[in-house]
């Protein structure tokens, strides 16, 4: 028997969001994301292939960290230097054919100096040569659902292949500060005087790092075709944002770019349980069953950004397909709630029986049976009238 979806709306708070006062950015692409909710703030451009220069240097740190993870190198393996990554031009370690620097100084070399030739050690070091190390981060790209980002080199070196969309970017910073939380503190070093060889290139170029404003990472990038780029994540309270910006004109508008981002991700939205877990929202008829009606609760507490002006209702609409029918096990899914606020994401959650419910005898077999013709015949009833 197939039945019909039932329907049901919902105030789940005493709120209604007001539109939130939409980001215009400078920046030809951009991604902004709240990690702790999971939504996406921002979006502009954020599935071009774009020249992404050494922000593309995350997919080399990726790459080091799950080779860390994985146990085929430590922190203190040292990797030879050859003569192709001595020659590297543009930032530099200044690496030479006789230093053996150990993976923590080339994460940090990477990370604080944006060595070019870091990055060819590490993957001369990891796959034999950078060719096969770009061929890696393809298909390490596609194995993690970045399907806007192809590699050509480890360093982001201006190549037709060299290519990555902001939300790849985003959603592989979002990796490394969930995956690698023991690295993830290397992206907060504002400096790294790496032997005393660059004294001029020993600080980080992240321009948010000193500002006080939850800052601790990840990468800058600038080449001619890029323009000033820059991947970013704050944290402010218990939610953090992760941005990606890029095509900037100038270092100081990315830097005055980034900041506004980052005070608008924070103080556009307020983070708020709107349902608790557990909460009854509704109930659904039940078919056949020991009882008639079973209350539909949301397993875990429903949190949600809202924007920071607000009034009115907050609504919920509630749709699941009855009468449902028995047996029923508590926290099995029969539906779900969806939330819509203006310009944000729609948020669906699952809907689950609050208890469980037996399927009924004899007598609650007829009373059902009952019910549901009485109910068919009075509305063909009312057809005819």
């Amino acid at each position: 028997m197939r039945f019909a979806p039932l329907l049901a709306t919902l105030a789940l708070i005493l709120m209604t969001a007001l539109p939130v006062h939409a980001f215009e950015t400078r920046a030809r692409a951009a991604w902004v994301y709240d990690m702790t909710t999971e939504t996406v703030l921002m979006s502009k451009e954020a599935d071009l292939p774009y020249p992404p220069a050494s922000m593309s240097k995350l997919m080399t740190l990726n790459m080091l960290f799950e080779a860390l993870r994985d146990g085929r190198v430590t922190l203190d393996t040292q990797f030879r230097v050859s003569t192709k990554a001595k020659n590297m031009g543009g930032s530099t370690m200044f690496l030479n054919e006789t230093d053996r620097p150990t993976v923590e100084e080339l994460i940090k070399g990477i990370i604080v100096l944006s060595g070019n030739d870091a990055c060819v050690v590490v993957a001369e070091g990891l796959a034999g040569t950078e060719e096969a190390f770009a061929r890696m981060m393809n298909d390490r790209a596609r194995a993690l659902g970045m399907s806007n980002s192809t590699f050509a080199n480890a360093s982001g070196w201006p190549a037709p292949n060299q290519r990555m969309s902001m939300r790849d970017l985003g959603t592989l910073a979002a990796r490394l500060i969930s995956e690698f939380p023991e690295y993830y503190g290397y992206f907060g070093m504002t400096e790294f005087p790496f032997d005393g060889r660059a004294p001029q290139n020993r600080f980080n170029r992240n321009p948010l790092l000193a500002l006080g404003i939850g800052a601790d990472g990840l990468k800058t990038g600038h080449t001619e075709e890029a323009g000033y780029g820059l991947v970013g994540s704050a944290m402010q309270g218990n939610r953090r944002i992760v941005f990606v910006i890029a095509g900037l004109n100038t270092e100081d508008e990315r830097a005055e770019e980034s900041e506004r981002i980052v005070n608008w991700a924070f103080r556009q939205f307020v983070h708020k349980t709107v349902v608790e877990e557990g909460k009854v929202l509704a109930s659904a008829p039940v078919w056949l069953g020991n009882i008639d009606q079973v209350g539909l609760a949301v397993p875990q507490d429903v949190d949600l950004l809202i924007p920071a002006l607000v009034q009115g209702n907050i609504e919920g609409e509630i749709r699941y397909r009855g009468p449902v029918q028995a047996p029923i096990e508590q926290g099995q899914e029969l539906g779900e709630l969806i939330i819509s606020l203006p310009d944000m994401p729609e948020t669906r959650v699952p809907l689950v029986a609050d208890r469980t419910v037996e399927r009924g005898g004899f007598m609650p077999r007829i009373r059902t049976a009952a019910r549901i013709l009485l109910t068919r015949f009075a509305g063909q009833a009312a057809d005819l009238l």
